[in-house]
């Protein structure tokens, strides 16, 4: 079986292409240090999820760029519906039970 590929696009130029794309903001996200009482944003690629089993195993985690504390805190469900949309790498917890 073979497959062809045709193009409709003939002629198209790579700025004609991409006319009227806009540049999406990156997503951020209000956080705050225990340790310091510092309040920042952080991207999507400074946080961490871990989603276990129970609401006290599911928490988000982050390095505190003012004091460099490493910073766990609990998600619910509203907080790992935000957190997953967002872009924020997710890693799921299986019991070993």
């Amino acid at each position: 079986m073979s497959e062809s590929v045709t193009s409709g696009a003939a002629g198209t130029t790579v700025e004609s292409a991409f006319a009227g794309m806009r540049s999406v903001a990156p997503v951020v996200f209000r956080a705050g240090c225990p340790d310091c009482r510092e309040r920042f944003e952080l991207t999507a690629g400074a946080l961490r999820l871990a989603i276990g089993a129970t609401s006290r195993t599911t928490f988000y985690s982050f390095t505190c760029p003012e004091c460099g504390a490493a910073v766990r805190k609990p998600a619910g469900e509203r907080i790992v519906e935000l957190l997953t949309d967002g872009g924020v790498r997710t890693l799921r917890l299986h019991s070993t039970v």
